[in-house]
């Protein structure tokens, strides 16, 4: 294992918990953030106080190139790149942003990178909307839930890519400049396609990170706007699996240098949106309110990987099933409360219901 890791975007969801693993792992981790999302201070302070010196925090942003980003690239072996703006629909109404922080934010990285004399690996965050609505795929509904006629397996790396709406064309930017500086350049450098990841730390929002969003409105008794019918079918990841598949590929650098893979749950970790109110009720043991609203632009009725690639070439595949990951994040959304008061109002429930973890069940005073 290597001895220092950069994050960009660190202070982020998944940047605080690979964080927080490789500190615990007595490893020296600097990240870059600009502090941008909402909680991203509060992840630092968490972070700083669990681990203090071993941490580097670096007020920054990857717009910038050279200088600052030079200097803290030339001290690392391994980054992952994870700064990025995340949301469809934040992109269609500030494309420029987008692009400034997906395409020229990742091509700074690269660049920065190709200059030094470490040459450090590189994971990328890229996502699954680099495939595009897919429209040309057979679907149909199948027990209240849409599904791939022909794809038992999901989505392959080998379809064809569609950068549909400005996110999917500056992730997808970058994406692709990521493999070609492993092919052109000979850096060692990987792409994760990610689907929805979930977990601790996730101050989901109604654009982005659906799964915990989900969470925190059914704990605080507050409606949800399902935009389409609810049908819609996402494969969902645990972030500690995330976290593994990082670790995997690393390690098997020599073979998945200038690869791309689909990392999600794959098809036996998937949940629609429907599913996953039911699972929070059956949690929380009442009824959540929710309402119908239009379809967003760029949303896939389905869209579940295929990630026998990343079992084949590094071993990997998720550990951590639907149920048994969405009891943990509701187990550290009550564990925050007073933290997640500050960024989304006061919790209203005053009462007692269940909440189940790995398949106990316990009550929580509210």
């Amino acid at each position: 294992m290597h001895d220092h890791y950069m994050i960009t975007g660190g202070a982020g969801f998944i940047g605080t918990n690979v964080a927080d693993y490789f500190l615990t792992c007595d490893k020296h981790v600097t990240i870059l953030d600009n502090f941008s999302r909402p909680g991203s201070r509060d992840n630092v302070q968490w972070l700083k106080d669990r681990h203090r010196d071993r941490l580097k925090m670096v007020y920054g942003d990857v717009r910038q190139s050279g200088g600052q980003l030079q200097a803290l690239v030339d001290e690392a072996e391994v980054i992952f790149h994870l700064a990025a703006q995340v949301a469809v629909t934040t992109s269609v109404s500030g494309p420029r942003e987008d692009f400034e922080v997906n395409a020229l934010g990742t091509f700074n990285v690269l660049e920065a990178i190709r200059l030094s004399s470490s040459r450090p690996i590189l994971i990328y965050s890229s996502t699954n909307k680099v495939y595009g609505k897919m429209a040309d795929l057979e679907v149909r509904v199948n027990n209240g839930r849409y599904a791939y006629e022909q794809l038992v397996e999901g989505i392959p790396e080998t379809c064809p890519l569609d950068f549909y709406s400005p996110y999917g064309c500056s992730k997808g930017t970058g994406d692709q400049y990521v493999i070609d500086y492993a092919r052109i350049y000979g850096l060692q450098t990987v792409v994760f396609r990610q689907s929805c990841i979930y977990g601790p730390h996730q101050f989901g929002i109604e654009d982005q990170g659906w799964v915990a969003w989900f969470a925190i409105r059914a704990l605080q008794d507050q409606p949800l706007t399902i935009y389409g019918d609810g049908k819609q079918v996402r494969d969902v990841l645990y972030v500690g699996d995330l976290i593994a598949a990082f670790n995997a590929a690393i390690e098997s650098i020599d073979r998945t240098s200038g690869q791309a893979y689909n990392i999600g749950g794959g098809p036996e970790n998937t949940l629609s949106l429907l599913e996953l109110i039911l699972l929070l009720e059956r949690r929380l043991g009442r009824k959540l309110k929710y309402t119908f609203a239009e379809w967003r632009p760029g949303d896939q009725l389905v869209f579940i990987g295929d990630i026998r690639k990343a079992r084949s070439d590094f071993g990997w595949k998720p550990e951590v099933r639907p149920a048994e990951g969405v009891g943990r994040l509701l187990s550290w959304l009550e564990q925050n409360e007073d933290l997640l008061a500050q960024h989304y109002g006061p919790y209203l429930i005053q009462r007692e219901f269940p909440v189940r973890e790995g398949g106990s069940e316990s009550k929580v005073a509210r």
